[in-house]
């Protein structure tokens, strides 16, 4: 096949009369897909043509590997080597961007510190366990009101006794649960 300086014949059929052997049919499709590769590898690059040169010879080796075993119909020779451009640069510019692992921050997870969650753990035991001590219709009225947080007039109704009894025992149960975790504030991380 003659040198191809017109662009009469498909990108296609070159690369099929190169893995066939022509070499003139290398010569002219390197001459047309050269240039497309380099100039795609250097905008993905950012400029570096050094860079982009070494890409757009990668993908033009990798083009010649694939020569004799192209099959003709299933896709476009740009398409294929615009795609290979196109993860040679994407592999370049994951290792500019190699970072040491150990220099960069834990992402956050959105949770509280560890510490943070065992101190509210600690926290939710002690008062389960100062609940626990509490006469039976108080810890109702302080469990109801304070942690399911429901209002005065449910509570009564629950309980079936008045809004004002609901009050007194929510109050007492209240103050018996400060004096019973009064001796572990410091430990359990409240300030004096």
């Amino acid at each position: 096949m003659a040198l191809d300086t017109d662009g009469t014949v498909s990108d296609e059929a070159l690369l099929a009369a190169y893995g066939r052997g022509d070499a003139q049919a290398a010569m002219a499709l390197s001459a047309r897909m050269t240039p497309r590769a380099l100039g795609y590898a250097m905008r993905m690059l950012g400029g570096d043509r050094a860079e982009a040169e070494d890409v757009a010879q990668e993908a033009m080796l990798r083009l010649w590997k694939q020569a004799p075993q192209w099959r003709a119909g299933e896709a476009r020779v740009t398409t294929w080597l615009y795609r290979v451009v196109a993860n040679l640069c994407t592999d370049r510019l994951r290792k500019r961007r190699h970072v040491d692992i150990d220099s960069v921050a834990e992402p956050e997870d959105g949770r509280a510190p560890v510490s943070h969650r065992l101190m509210a753990e600690d926290r939710a035991r002690a008062l389960i366990a100062a609940l626990a001590e509490l006469p039976e219709r108080q810890r109702q009225a302080v469990i109801l009101r304070h942690i399911e947080g429901l209002a005065n007039p449910e509570i009564a109704e629950i309980l079936e006794i008045s809004v004002e009894a609901v009050e007194s025992l929510t109050a007492r149960g209240k103050r018996a649960l400060v004096q019973k975790l009064a001796p572990r504030r410091k430990e359990l991380g409240y300030g004096e």
